[in-house]
């Protein structure tokens, strides 16, 4: 974080706290603009007093080692995640399934083979393979037979 003097077309000058970060410049605050140098002078006091106001308690070296834990963190954490279950289809059917009526029906086997069907119209075998791999959902192959055939 510094405090940066940056000229405008109109002739003056703007004092600005800036903070860059992983290669990208960002501006925190406005301390002022003006065109006369002493006040321009005053204002970038102004802005160094504010500055060391706010990274009195920081330490650069200290926000590093953070940074660095919260990525082991974040990294163990995507590690732990062992198994992704992608429903997207599923938040769309399920209100038309639900809008048909075909939720009166308590069987939870043809909602699935409902869904499945639409949004993979494969062989019966090829149907529980994808219920078993993307929604974990283990149905014999007979009780499939039974409902297509």
């Amino acid at each position: 974080m510094y405090v940066r003097k940056k000229p405008n077309r109109s002739g003056s000058t703007t004092v600005v706290i800036v903070e860059k970060r992983n290669g990208k410049i960002r501006y925190l605050k406005t301390i002022g603009t003006n065109s006369n140098p002493v006040e321009i002078d005053n204002l970038y006091s102004q802005g160094k007093k504010w500055v060391s106001e706010q990274t009195k308690g920081r330490d650069m070296f200290l926000d590093h080692i953070r940074q660095e834990e919260e990525k082991l963190v974040v990294e163990g954490l995507l590690n732990k995640i062992k198994h992704i279950l992608i429903n997207g289809t599923q938040l769309i059917l399920n209100p038309i399934y639900k809008n048909i009526g075909f939720d009166q029906i308590n069987d939870d086997i043809l909602k699935h083979l409902v869904v499945s069907r639409i949004c993979q119209p494969q062989s019966k075998v090829a149907t529980v393979d994808y219920l078993k791999s993307y929604f974990d959902e283990n149905i014999d192959l007979n009780k499939i037979y039974r409902y297509l055939d």
